[in-house]
């Protein structure tokens, strides 16, 4: 008998081929991560912190646009070029205001480029003292204030703020005030006792 010899079977059609497994990372679906993140973001962004504090704030909001607004800084950026001799009382008593203390001593003017101007105070007696300072230049003053034993301030002030010093003297003493600019400046200082 001949021998029958066994064929491989003919392939199937419309069946896909069998491949072997091979381990495939898991993906996130990128979609779904970006909606959920825009919905979160815009379900966060309506949120809002508000407390009660007490204020009446409508009130406050009447009282304050019927009166005249005060001063948010001291600074005033676009008028620091110097004013001239005949202006600088002026300036300098709406720079440096009276207070209820009155001035022990006081001294304003005009610098030139590289000037130097030194003040001596009278004899003061021992006690606490406060020092405002203010200049109106483009660039810095340069103040020193000595004793005669020591040097208790020595700064270089921006122009278009009012700087004030709390002195302390241990014994009488006079006080040399020096005042320096690179550029013209005009300078302002006022001593009173607390």
């Amino acid at each position: 008998m001949p021998s029958v010899r066994k064929s491989a079977a003919p392939p199937s059609v419309g069946v896909p081929p069998v491949r072997t497994s091979r381990a495939t990372p898991a993906r996130t679906p990128i979609a779904a991560v970006v909606l959920g993140s825009v919905l979160a973001a815009m379900v966060l962004g309506g949120c809002e912190y508000t407390y009660d504090d007490g204020r009446n704030w409508s009130a406050a909001a009447e009282q304050d646009s019927t009166g005249t607004p005060g001063p948010l800084f001291t600074r005033d950026p676009l008028t620091r070029d110097p004013v001239a001799e005949a202006e600088v009382e002026g300036w300098a008593a709406r720079t440096l205001p009276e207070t209820p203390q009155p001035a022990v001593h006081a001294g304003a003017g005009l610098l030139r480029a590289g000037e130097v101007r030194t003040d001596e105070s009278p004899v003061l007696d021992t006690g606490t003292y406060a020092l405002a300072l203010a200049c109106r230049s483009q660039r810095r003053v340069a103040f020193t204030v000595r004793s005669d034993t020591l040097t208790l301030v020595d700064l270089g002030l921006r122009c278009g703020i009012t700087r004030e010093n709390v002195i302390y003297l241990s014994a009488r003493s006079t006080l040399v005030v020096t005042a320096e600019a690179r550029t013209s400046a005009n300078y302002a200082f006022k001593l009173r006792r607390l």
